[in-house]
């Protein structure tokens, strides 16, 4: 575009100084009757400057006009390219917001129903009683999920009358006991404790709660020739029992003497893989003795094989020596049949006289 004003101003310029030209060479002509020959000249000669000057005008003019509509093709074609460009850049940008708007809505959603869950939990955990059936009900997917049917059983009865949460059998001995009713409220108070005296009293609450609990778990379900010789403490909070490790070690301690384990969900998986693993080399075990027994009696049977064989040997032999003996019998008529068919019995019976008395008695004998 500079280039182009460029050209307009020099046109413009060169058209001006003509016309100031003429104008003056008009105003310096003597005012007389007749015009004088010179000036007749100078003012044909600016005629002709002038028209020449019209023509180079017009010529660049055309010339101006066809730049300045290549340059508005050029600029119009590469707005629109721009343009283009933009609105696809812009629809790509406002598909992906929606995206990610989707994206936080979907997260919205999930936060509040999060949020939803959260005060279910904190609703079922002030429950005692729906805090049970929490704890039973998450020791029971832990144990469903990883043992078979028949390994394990809820609400398992003992003999002295007790019902343990699980009871988990255990070849060749008995059945170990799992316990889910864990105190959780001196726990939650010792939490929320904001005083120092509030912290000392559920300090107190928790230590005389659990080592209670402990006591009873080890008076129930600890019975001698029937349960295994520990139980496991189920705490259904992986928190809950790092606090307890971190801040009542001696809990924790007094737990282990009364022979009582207590286990977060992490290590009561773990606890479960353990026994699933002494189930299976038992179940080996047991397969290794039926399949010794099995090639007992398999040896067994090839011996029985090995005698019938044996016999049918003897009396396949038995059976060749028979064929042998038949086979000589059976040359021996075959000779005497030769020898018979060698005789001449066409002659007078003086030809019997004729046949030597050795002969005749070989004949009687059937030789």
């Amino acid at each position: 575009m500079s280039e182009t004003a460029l050209v307009i101003i020099s046109l413009l310029g060169g058209l001006a100084a003509g016309a100031l030209v003429a104008f003056v060479a008009f105003a310096a002509r003597p005012r007389r009757a007749e015009p004088d020959r010179a000036a007749a000249d100078g003012i044909a000669q600016i005629h002709g400057r002038i028209d020449a000057m019209g023509s180079w005008l017009q010529t660049a003019h055309g010339q101006l006009q066809q730049t300045v509509n290549e340059r508005l093709d050029t600029v119009s074609q590469n707005l629109g390219l721009s343009i283009q460009n933009t609105t696809k850049h812009t629809v790509e940008n406002l598909q992906k917001l929606n995206e990610r708007l989707a994206v936080i809505d979907t997260a919205q959603k999930n936060i509040t129903e999060l949020a939803t869950q959260v005060s279910s939990l904190q609703g079922v955990l002030a429950n005692k009683q729906s805090r049970g059936a929490f704890g039973q009900g998450q020791l029971e997917a832990i144990v469903a999920d990883v043992l078979p049917k028949g390994a394990y059983e809820f609400q398992y009865t003992l003999k002295n009358k007790s019902r343990p949460d699980c009871a988990i059998f255990i070849p060749d001995s008995g059945p170990l006991i799992v316990d889910a009713k864990f105190p959780l409220e001196a726990m939650t108070a010792f939490r929320s404790a904001l005083s120092d005296d509030e912290r000392k009293q559920a300090i107190q609450r928790v230590k005389t709660d659990i080592t209670k609990h402990i006591a009873d778990i080890a008076e129930k379900y600890l019975v001698p020739g029937e349960t295994q010789d520990i139980a496991l403490m189920f705490i259904p909070s992986e928190s809950v029992y790092a606090d307890l490790h971190e801040r009542f070690d001696e809990l924790v301690q007094r737990a282990h003497r009364a022979r009582v384990m207590i286990v977060s969900p992490t290590l009561m998986v773990m606890a479960i893989q353990v026994i699933k693993q002494v189930r299976k080399d038992a179940e080996m075990r047991e397969a290794a003795d039926h399949i010794r027994n099995e090639v007992g009696h398999m040896l067994k049977d090839i011996g029985l094989l090995g005698d019938r064989v044996r016999k049918l040997q003897t009396h396949f032999g038995q059976a060749n020596n028979d064929i042998d003996a038949i086979l000589t019998s059976t040359g021996k008529i075959e000779k005497r049949a030769t020898k018979i068919e060698e005789l001449d019995f066409e002659g007078d019976v003086q030809s019997a006289e004729i046949i030597p008395a050795p002969m005749t008695r070989k004949l009687e004998a059937g030789e």
